[in-house]
């Protein structure tokens, strides 16, 4: 559990206030490992106006059985400088990689200055680890001329490379949003088929069986994690990260997955999920695992430019309607009872939107809130994804309303590897718009794409919100300031094959004030 540290004070690791024992004999490491220990990397998160969470795990066999560490504590020293260099320390001090925990660190730095970036690194006896950058946020309501942020996530490791995030840890951005699907869990596939059944090139392949227990998710999240591309975007900056379905089971909700699993069985399988995800996120404390699940829905207010509103769209949800999948309409649709968010979640971020702490609100989630007509093959009834916001009317029209005359609403969302960009409308997008949505795609899921997916084009006609879609793979990057909000669709043409250049396929402006988009 997380560690925290101030500028002027040093806990020892053994002293952690989590609550968790500390064991007898705390190892200072100073033999040499099998391996070198830091060979998953090092990250950053949930950035503040005076700190950030470190994340490091210890792992000199990351895929061997306890990733190669001694079933012991292993103290391990950080420091945190205010240049590039080293030479300047604000802050250090000793962590507890604790084997319940699979060596893996979470340092809550604290007492440092608003607005600016630093540079960390790790040290275990004398071994070192690679520095990595993250920048506090600047104070809540503090003028702010300009923000700069990246949007990823969906990153199967069998689909692709991860050239994308080479290319977002190049853009020098003040934080990344990962929207989730941070890992998948299915078992290897040597021979990959395309979503219309088809062979696809072979790229990599997982290591192991699905995902079932604790050792299983972290084997996963090692093998991910040794990617260097994925090593180079955490160390770029500090992320905010959420997760989606990929990281438990495709399509779960609350205590139900896909397969019809006894609840107290699907339980075992989502908490070992959930411990070895955040053993894996540089998440604070309050998002520890515990018998009821994780706190992942948080809140930022970046000066007085952006609120961000971070959201899980996973624990709280009420089963999908119409059995799931792409479905004509059913009456499940108009479920006045159905939740996507959950009733303490939806009035923490209605109590939010009311308070109107900066110039935008932004609202960052993971699954369509625009409720997409899908229909390919002339089907005479709509057809909506139900395990997006489209298969769940009274939740969505209740958050819309809540919308109504901010003209401020940007919404953040993954899931469907392509780019989307449209208009969030009431009574079921033929009403008034309300915000603006901006799809991101895939880092890798789905394989190296094209400009248009069949059927793009009639998808297009059919939903007037609708203003762009394209299925390369790639990131989003938002340019904000106090009078418009900027994304580009930043693709790369291929993930099947080392070194693809990356280039701006659209770019799409929103007016402050105005709830719809223009696009470059």
């Amino acid at each position: 559990m997380a560690l925290r540290f101030t500028r002027r004070g040093v806990l020892a690791g053994a002293a952690a206030t989590s609550g968790l024992i500390a064991a007898p004999a705390i190892v200072r490491a100073q033999q040499v490992f099998s391996g070198y220990p830091f060979r998953l990397g090092v990250a950053a998160g949930d950035p503040s106006p005076d700190g950030f969470v470190l994340w490091t795990r210890l792992a000199p066999d990351p895929l061997g059985e306890h990733g190669g560490m001694p079933m012991a504590p292993i103290s391990v020293d950080w420091v945190v400088a205010s240049d590039s260099r080293f030479k300047t320390l604000v802050a250090k001090g000793s962590a507890v990689a604790r084997p319940e925990l699979a060596h893996a660190v979470h340092v809550e730095v604290s007492g440092l200055a608003p607005g600016r970036p630093y540079w960390y690194r790790f040290f275990v006896g004398r071994e070192r680890s690679m520095p990595g950058r993250v920048v506090t946020l600047p104070m809540a309501g503090a003028a702010l001329r300009r923000l700069r942020f990246g949007v990823a996530g969906c990153q199967g490791y069998e689909d692709g490379l991860y050239t994308a995030y080479r290319h977002l840890a190049g853009e020098e951005v003040d934080f990344i949003y990962h929207y989730g699907d941070y890992i998948y869990e299915g078992r290897a596939s040597p021979t990959p088929l395309d979503y219309g059944g088809n062979a696809r090139r072979f790229v990599r392949a997982h290591v192991g069986q699905n995902l079932y227990s604790l050792d299983d998710y972290r084997r996963r999240y090692a093998q991910y994690k040794m990617d260097q591309d994925l090593q180079a975007a955490h160390a770029a900056t500090g992320w905010f990260t959420t997760f989606d379905d990929h990281e438990v089971e495709n399509n779960w909700v609350g205590g139900i997955d896909q397969n019809g699993t006894p609840p107290e069985a699907f339980a075992l399988r989502r908490a070992a999920a959930f411990q070895a995800y955040y053993e894996h996120m540089p998440l604070r404390a309050a998002s520890f695992p515990t018998a009821a699940g994780m706190r992942l829905h948080r809140r930022a207010v970046i000066g007085d430019l952006v609120d961000l509103h971070l959201l899980d769209t996973r624990q709280f949800r009420t089963d999908q309607p119409c059995g799931d999948g792409f479905k004509a309409y059913c009456a499940g649709w108009d479920d006045r009872g159905a939740q996507v968010l959950g009733v303490d979640q939806d009035a923490w971020l209605a109590g939010n939107l009311r308070q109107k702490a900066a110039r935008w609100n932004t609202i960052a989630q993971q699954v369509m809130m625009m409720p997409l007509d899908r229909r390919e093959a002339g089907e005479t009834a709509p057809v909506r994804n139900m395990d997006s916001w489209g298969g769940y009317n009274a939740p969505r029209e209740r958050l819309f309303d809540r919308m109504k005359g901010l003209g401020n609403v940007v919404v953040l969302t993954g899931d469907e590897h392509q780019n989307y960009a449209g208009e969030l409308r009431t009574k079921g997008g033929e009403g008034d718009a309300v915000a603006v949505e901006f799809v991101g795609t895939s880092i890798s899921s789905g394989g190296d794409g094209a400009d248009k997916r069949l059927g793009s084009d009639r998808i297009e006609s059919q939903n007037p919100f609708l203003k762009f879609i394209n299925d390369r793979r790639g990131y989003l990057l938002c340019d904000v300031n106090h009078e418009r909000w900027e994304t580009q669709f930043r693709t790369v043409e291929r993930v099947t094959t080392p070194d693809a250049p990356v280039v701006t396929a659209k770019t799409a402006t929103v007016a402050h004030g105005q709830p719809t988009l223009s696009l470059d």
